[in-house]
């Protein structure tokens, strides 16, 4: 559900620019005075793991479309919403500025899309609800699919209306938003399962993590097997999973498509397009993730892309990379917004 920039005029993006600029620093701002120094480590293992999902698309059987893990419900269930959206904005920020996957005038629509309606909607009002203050893995499992549907629809909704605002008149609403909501729920569903899978095996290991996203907690209690069992999972998903992504074009892509007739539309004559799309090209040394001669390539790229599973040594090497910029990036603001804190504590205190 990535945005490319040609969906959306220089107003619109820009505007959601501003939006998404204004919740990052309101998320940084409650990270830094309520993050649990705990949770450090926890952002970069968790926006590793989130950006190797992402890169894995699962085929929708019958619908010739596919669809791939947004993340934001993890991020919110297992780091509270603030910190979450920070890990959600560097998983999207990464992906944009070095694979292009994402336009870099979309990339305040596209953090917000996956990022403010798990994190500020789904979360407190539907999975906290369900689970409340002392689940059962019962409640877990329910409240973690229903939020992740849910948030998955928002998200594709708010595309639709980023679209709309922006007079894109190959997409009509009618047709785009009735082709939009049933795919992505589709792509819900499994995401609501998956979602279910990862909080049941954090609970089962330490539950106090889940605790720990929207209270303080006393105690010393160890993440290792938590933290561990991520990065396997992240390597592994980004490294070698990775060659099983389904082929087919991802549920907006197949919506465009089935409501234009192309899966991509041609930017509109502004030059804020040509800027960042300049800007892209210098900053994505893996487009499409994947080497620059494999991703750009001829006779020989075109049917590596046909073979599955694409076993692509670029592909292995933009899941790793790309995995570990997200951990150091994520990682890096939960460290730098609790060394901040603590200082004003510190000053404020003496």
């Amino acid at each position: 559900m990535h945005m490319a920039d040609a969906l959306i005029t220089p107003v619109v993006g820009g505007t959601m620019w501003a939006v998404t600029a204004s919740l990052t620093v309101y998320c940084a701002h409650k990270v830094k005075e309520d993050l649990d120094e705990r949770k450090v480590p926890l952002m970069g293992v968790l926006g590793a793991f989130i950006f190797a999902a992402q890169m894995i698309n699962f085929t929708i059987p019958a619908t010739g479309s596919s669809g791939h893990l947004g993340g934001g419900m993890i991020l919110a269930i297992l780091l509270g919403p603030h910190a979450a959206f920070l890990v959600m904005a560097s998983i999207l920020t990464v992906q944009a500025l070095f694979f292009a996957d994402g336009g870099l005038l979309a990339l305040g629509c596209n953090i917000f899309n996956l990022g403010f309606f798990p994190c500020f909607l789904a979360y407190p009002f539907i999975y906290r609800k369900i689970a409340g203050d002392d689940p059962t893995k019962a409640r877990l499992i329910t409240g973690a699919t229903l939020a992740s549907i849910i948030a998955l629809q928002l998200g594709a909704f708010g595309v639709v209306l980023e679209t709309i605002a922006s007079n894109i008149s190959e997409l009509p609403f009618s047709t785009f938003v009735l082709l939009m909501q049933p795919i992505h729920l589709a792509i819900g569903i499994v995401e609501g399962l998956v979602t279910a899978a990862v909080i049941t095996f954090v609970w089962n290991a330490r539950p106090e993590i889940l605790r720990m996203a929207h209270e303080r907690i006393t105690g010393d209690f160890s993440m290792k097997k938590v933290l561990a069992g991520l990065a396997i999972v992240a390597v592994l998903t980004g490294g070698i999973f990775s060659w099983f992504a389904s082929a087919h074009p991802d549920g907006l892509e197949w919506a465009m498509f089935h409501t234009s007739g192309a899966e991509e539309l041609e930017p509109g004559a502004n030059a804020a397009y040509e800027v960042l799309a300049g800007v892209q090209e210098k900053t994505a040394f893996m487009p499409d993730y994947g080497f620059r001669e494999t991703a750009s390539g001829g006779d020989e790229g075109e049917e590596a892309e046909e073979s599955w599973p694409a076993v692509n040594a670029g592909t292995t090497t933009a899941g790793l990379v790309g995995g570990f910029l997200t951990l150091l990036l994520a990682g890096l603001i939960g460290f730098t917004l609790k060394h901040i804190g603590r200082t004003r504590e510190t000053i404020t205190g003496a």
